[in-house]
């Protein structure tokens, strides 16, 4: 039997949650547990676990394996967790600011669908659906230009040369 059974209280040693307390829902497989915190009390939320990254405690709680979080909550307050490790309880007013984050995030979640659902285009029952188009390679292949057999010039006449004469210095007189 492991010592990460259903219901061990740990502390979280790796991650953002760090030092954080939580608790063993189920095991998940060799490696990895499934854990809460619940996160209304210690802001661990419900999720798979490395085992190496969970410290195990002494305490243990009667649980069943995939107990609700208000289940959790109450057996922490029935076997007095809180008291025994000094865990600090969240506020009212913390514990309604996370549950007013996660519906916000539902929310957004929701209207982003609708949105994507709206947005989709809609066939008619009687239209058969639309062929889509080969898609068009992104270079243009030019078609080959047929080489025409090149018309050969008529040749330049050419000019006489022209004849070379003696140039004649005419020398200067001394006086």
């Amino acid at each position: 039997m492991s010592i990460l059974e259903t219901g061990r209280v740990c502390i979280k040693t790796a991650g953002r949650e760090s030092g954080k307390v939580c608790v063993v829902l189920k095991t998940v497989d060799e490696n990895y547990v499934l854990i809460t915190g619940p996160r209304e009390a210690t802001k661990v939320k419900r999720r798979r676990c490395n085992i190496q990254h969970l410290e195990p405690l002494e305490e243990k709680i009667k649980i069943k394996a995939d107990s609700s979080d208000s289940e959790v909550l109450r057996e922490y307050e029935k076997e007095k967790i809180f008291e025994k490790l000094k865990i600090q309880r969240l506020t009212p007013q913390e514990i309604k600011e996370i549950k007013e984050k996660k519906a916000g995030k539902e929310e957004k979640k929701r209207e982003k669908e609708e949105k994507a659902e709206k947005e989709k285009p809609k066939e008619k029952k009687d239209e058969k659906p639309k062929e889509k188009k080969a898609k068009k390679p992104k270079h243009k292949e030019k078609p080959k230009k047929e080489h025409k057999a090149k018309k050969a010039k008529p040749a330049a006449k050419k000019k006489p040369a022209a004849k070379k004469t003696k140039s004649v210095k005419k020398k200067g007189k001394k006086k």
